[in-house]
């Protein structure tokens, strides 16, 4: 009996000193030595993350991993997305990282404006995305912030992009006023790029829109400036004054020697412009200048028009921009 019990008490510390190791294990230091994302995917299960988490060297073993995970891991879901691993990271720390952390974001932002030709520069230049895509469509993107992954194809977030734009323009459209100066989508695109080349003043476009719209159906030239730009830069800056050959020039998008709209968009464009051009200020302004200040000044005849741009050249000239 006495042997027994020396037996039972033997076992017993054997027991404790093995759980004490797997506790240790279980919350000591991994074998990780320098950070490390680790992407989860969407229904991946805990065993499909912890090989994960083993090919990345997070731990070093999945089954001893999943063993523990078992008996002293909480039963929380793992969640998909791209977390940061810690260097010298716990497995127990892992697995929390995986339940509790929020993913990693990140982002690619189209300004409102913005180019076909620099949309694809700045989808090409994002390092962490793959593969290869032409220049899109000019207007065929939504001016807005995406959410991206690790090793996701440029082609999926350019057509995230794309989509977008197509329901924002559908439900914009559905809720288009009734007295417009356009008469598809397609044009209100195109109005509505050269809105959003015309001011950087988020408070302004509705009036423009409406500028441009009282132009439009009176049938008088748009005589927009990005319009004879666009042709020579596809849209990016020009760097310097528009000379007079250039506005004398005749082409399918200057709006100084032709009348009506242009043969399709100059830039890509925001909801708000989209909304300013479907539903535009009342107004019976036809004119507008820079005001000096970041913004323009409006007029109904021009007349008035003319007096704002002589007050707009007198400015120029004290700040030594003319002579």
């Amino acid at each position: 009996m006495r042997k027994l019990g020396c037996l039972g008490l033997i076992v017993a510390g054997l027991l404790v000193v093995g759980l004490l190791a797997a506790l240790r294990s279980w919350g000591g230091s991994g074998p990780l030595e320098e950070p490390v994302a680790v992407t989860i995917a969407e229904g991946a299960t805990l065993t499909d993350a912890a090989l994960t988490l083993e090919e990345a060297g997070v731990i070093r073993s999945q089954s001893r991993f999943l063993l523990f995970a078992r008996f002293l891991g909480s039963d929380a879901p793992i969640r998909a997305g791209e977390y940061e691993m810690p260097a010298r990271v716990s497995q127990s720390g892992a697995l929390r990282i995986l339940q509790e952390s929020p993913a990693i974001q990140r982002f690619v932002t189209i300004p409102e404006g913005m180019p076909a030709v620099l949309v694809h520069e700045r989808l090409m230049a994002t390092e962490l995305l793959t593969g290869e895509i032409p220049v899109p469509e000019e207007g065929s993107v939504l001016a807005d912030s995406y959410s991206y992954e690790r090793g996701e194809s440029r082609a999926d977030v350019l057509a995230r992009m794309q989509l977008a734009l197509s329901e924002e323009l559908a439900a914009s459209w559905a809720a288009r006023s009734d007295d417009i100066a356009v008469s598809t989508p397609e044009e209100a695109i195109t109005l509505a790029s050269i809105v959003e080349k015309e001011t950087a003043d988020p408070s302004e476009r509705p009036i423009i829109a409406g500028v441009y719209s009282n132009r439009l159906r009176i049938g008088m030239r748009l005589q927009a400036d990005p319009t004879i730009i666009y042709p020579i830069t596809q849209g990016r800056a020009l760097g310097r004054r528009i000379r007079r050959s250039e506005i004398n020039q005749r082409n399918d998008y200057n709006t100084y020697a032709m009348a009506g709209l242009p043969r399709g968009p100059i830039a890509n464009v925001g909801r708000e412009a989209i909304a300013a051009v479907l539903n535009p200020a009342e107004t019976d302004a036809l004119y507008f200048v820079a005001d000096g200040s970041g913004g323009h000044v409006f007029a109904d005849t021009y007349a008035d028009h003319q007096r704002n741009v002589e007050r707009w050249y007198d400015l120029r000239r004290q700040r030594g921009e003319m002579d």
